[in-house]
Parts: structure tokens; C-alpha cells; sequence
């Protein structure tokens, strides 16, 4: 559902109760342009994945309220502290005078409740915790694709994964959600820009992701990917341990 004409903004559901909303971006240093995700969680208890810039809020806001009151939102989270993560928290947090911040304990520790108007919940690798009827598993990721702090949340429930800058395509307009494979295109813009972090351990990072077998990988930069979220993750993990070994000699 398009939520404002003037910037592209639009707001679909991408597997049960998850919503993308998502903003295109025409930027001259990316042919062909960008797009800006965060992931709306409809249950008992709200939550919003990433924020996006502080200056998008007006926009993200108008979308998540074509669904629900944004005084419902009781979780506002990010996969790690960067403007299009985190930039609107304090936004958010106004707004949803119930919500908590959160993210990993690493981010908490560095960033978090430094930015954030209110105290941030610390997430350990592997916790769980509820919103209603949706269960979800937080993973710690460092430095995959990058930053110390990063980490990815999965739905247990509809096997959702909110994998963050993880396959992120380029084009400021996506589909919602596509079945068509989306690695091609992720690699097109990861090569050239190299914002990968190079980790000795992103394979076996990328391993963990592959084992809880997401159907829905709901990307912050691009389409959803619904079919074999292992399948991608594998592949991916391939070529970078390629390149690694490569690298290393």
C-alpha cells in the first residue's frame, strides 16, 4: 500500500503479521538508486525492526499508522547502530510512551543508552522473548556483514529472519517480497562497494543463520526473499570463504 506520493513510501505485508515499510532512494553514487526497509511486527505487543533516518520519521510514522496507533508499539529494535538503524529511536520512543528500546548487549553498552531518552533492554546471543503470538530469537553477528555490535532477529513462529544489511540490493523500487533469487544482485553491489567486514568467522556466522532454516529473509535494503533462506545463506558463505581463503593466500 503506497502511504505518501511525495516520497514513495509504502507499507506490505511480507509474511504473517510482518510489515515492510519501505522508502525509495534516488542517489547518484548508485545507478539505478536505493531503498531504505524497517520491518512492523503486528501482535499483542508491537514492535518495530530498525527505525530508519531521523528524517524519514514523519513518512515511516504515516505508514505504521495506516496499520496500527503508534502508541501501540511496545519493542523498537535495530540489528546495529547506524543512522538507518537507529536514527529515529528517540522519535519512536516519544510517540510509543510504553516502548523499549533494544538491541545487543554490545550495542546497549556502546551506543545505545547514549542515544536513546530511555534505558535500552540488552539482548544475549540466543535469547528469546515474545510480542504475543510470535516468538523471537535474537543472534549475535559480529561483524557480519559489519559491526561489533550487529546482530539479527528471528521469528520462530513464521520463520522469519530480520537479517538486516544481509543481502541488501540496489534499485530504489523492490518488490515487497519477491521468490526470485536475490544473491545476484546483492553481489553486484557488494563487490564494488565492499562494505563487508571481512570476518575470519562469517562463514560459521553465516552457518548459524542457515540452520534455523528461515523461509523469509526480510532484508533492510531491497525485496524479502520467501523460498530457501538456508539455500541463499549458503551460498553467500561460500563465496565469501572463497574470497577470504583468497585473500590469505
Amino acid at each position: 500500500m503506497l502511504t505518501n506520493t511525495h516520497t514513495g513510501t509504502r507499507i506490505d505485508e511480507v509474511a504473517p503479521g510482518i510489515y515492510r515499510i519501505n522508502t525509495p532512494m534516488r542517489i547518484d553514487a548508485i545507478p539505478g538508486g536505493f531503498n531504505l526497509s524497517q520491518y512492523l511486527i503486528v501482535d499483542d505487543e508491537p514492535m518495530i525492526f530498525h527505525t530508519g533516518w531521523r528524517r524519514l520519521f514523519p513518512f515511516v510514522s504515516e505508514a505504521i499508522s495506516k496499520v496500527i496507533p503508534l502508541d501501540r508499539i511496545r519493542h523498537i529494535g535495530y540489528s546495529h547502530f547506524e543512522g538507518d538503524e537507529a536514527g529515529a529511536m528517540n522519535e519512536f520512543l516519544a510517540a510509543a510512551p510504553s516502548a523499549v528500546p533494544f538491541a545487543s548487549h554490545v550495542s546497549v553498552m556502546t551506543s545505545l543508552n547514549d542515544l536513546a531518552d530511555r534505558p535500552g533492554r540488552g539482548l544475549a546471543d540466543r535469547e528469546t522473548f515474545s510480542t504475543g503470538q510470535k516468538t523471537w530469537q535474537w543472534i549475535d553477528t559480529p561483524h557480519v556483514p559489519h559491526g561489533w555490535d550487529c546482530g539479527v532477529l528471528f521469528d520462530q513462529t513464521t520463520r522469519t529472519l530480520l537479517c538486516g544489511d544481509l543481502f541488501t540490493q540496489p534499485g530504489a523500487e523492490t518488490l515487497p517480497v519477491t521468490e526470485s533469487e536475490i544473491l545476484t544482485a546483492s553481489e553486484a553491489m557488494r563487490k564494488p562497494m565492499d562494505y563487508y567486514a571481512h570476518s575470519t568467522k562469517t562463514a560459521v556466522i553465516l552457518e548459524r543463520l542457515a540452520a534455523l532454516n528461515p523461509t523469509t529473509l526480510a532484508c533492510q535494503h531491497g525485496s524479502a526473499f520467501r523460498g530457501d533462506g538456508a539455500g541463499l545463506l549458503r551460498e553467500l558463505a561460500a563465496i565469501l570463504d572463497k574470497e577470504l581463503r583468497d585473500e590469505l593466500g
